[in-house]
């Protein structure tokens, strides 16, 4: 026994201590030049998804709440124009992406004449010179040329701070995309019902887009792959899965005011950021399969949050100080938090304590 002993306690000595790196950028926060810049990552259901029980003014206790706190920067789940352009450029590198998340900007270049480069370029100029107070004239104008651009939520936020008697096709939005404008305004999903409707309400010119979908380069060999699709099956056939859905029925039983607040509230606690991980990314890590379909998605997903993280921070680095709230997929919000925290220059504000 004592052999045992002896033997084993070697082993254990031999382990190879776990290498930690001796630079934290979290621990190197206290010497920035003036205010640092605060960030809520605001974590969401899809509303598109929702029950049809719901009605958007069930949004006004969260907006109110959001509105309050006086973010100046707003980013949301959506892909920029330019990045729409290259997912079909580079489609056979991409996959689907650009069929399934972008929209065809054609109806605001045949009235503009811009296409999403030079249309994206010139947006950027005129909000870099935008006026104090814009002439009606002006903001339909720039919500065209956003349109051409691909970025529809900023249109919108442009659209909504028109008042309703110059919401009219003219100076560039003809009556296509006056209609498409409206239809937004009232389109269930919360990059225009939260993220449009906030922007417009604090009187913001913009909003940010902040997803990225060229994280899918690193699985789109696999969708062809039965195999894949059989795995991922399997994966999401888990206890926690069954728990998380309970949950979510649940809240989604009640979904007037309170009751979508309730559901904000959940979606942003610690509890649901680690039900998140055990239903889906934790259980792909701990599949074993001999081609690591698991660890792959996983890998897809981290490449993802990351090149998203680094959208927020772009932004938020052209306003060195200000208040930014992401509003994006709740499943996303752990990894927002954990990625965006080393930053020397941010500090997050705890979603829970505004949603009160």
């Amino acid at each position: 026994m004592s052999a045992f002993i002896a033997l084993l306690s070697a082993a254990v000595a031999a382990a190879p201590v776990p290498y930690q790196p001796s630079f934290d950028p979290a621990a190197l926060k206290d010497d920035v030049a003036g205010k640092p810049a605060e960030l809520l990552v605001l974590g969401t259901t899809h509303l598109s998804g929702l029950p049809d029980s719901f009605q958007a003014s069930a949004l006004e206790p969260l907006l109110t709440r959001l509105e309050k706190w006086q973010p100046q920067i707003i980013t949301i789940e959506a892909l920029s124009g330019p990045e729409c352009e290259m997912l079909l450029r580079y489609k056979p590198l991409y996959g689907s992406a650009h069929d399934d998340y972008c929209w065809d900007p054609a109806p605001a270049k045949a009235s503009t004449g811009l296409d999403v480069p030079a249309a994206a370029a010139e947006a950027e100029r005129l909000l870099g010179a935008w006026p104090k107070n814009p002439t009606a004239v002006e903001r339909r104008h720039l919500a065209a040329v956003l349109l051409a651009a691909g970025d529809q939520a900023s249109a919108l936020v442009q659209w909504l701070r028109l008042p309703a008697t110059e919401r009219r096709a003219a100076d560039g939005l003809d009556d296509m995309l006056v209609a498409r404008l409206n239809k937004l305004a009232t389109f269930r999903n919360e990059n225009f019902l939260i993220g449009s409707a906030l922007a417009a309400r604090l009187g913001l010119e913009r909003v940010y887009a902040a997803d990225d979908h060229t994280a899918d380069a690193t699985t789109v060999s696999l969708d062809a792959d039965p195999g894949y699709a059989a795995a991922m099956q399997r994966i999401w056939n888990n206890p926690k899965v069954t728990e998380r859905a309970a949950k979510d029925e649940a809240l989604l039983a009640r979904l007037d005011g309170e009751g979508v607040l309730a559901l904000f509230r959940y979606y942003n606690s610690p509890a649901a950021m680690r039900m998140a991980f055990d239903s889906d990314f934790g259980a792909a890590l701990a599949d074993a399969t001999p081609q690591n379909y698991g660890r792959r998605y996983t890998g897809w997903w981290e490449v993802r949050n990351l090149r998203m993280v680094a959208n927020i921070r772009a932004a938020i680095a052209t306003q060195p100080g200000a208040r930014a709230l992401a509003i994006v997929g709740m499943s996303h919000k752990g990894y927002f938090e954990a990625y965006l925290n080393p930053m020397h220059d941010i500090r997050l504000v705890d979603a829970e304590a505004i949603l009160q």
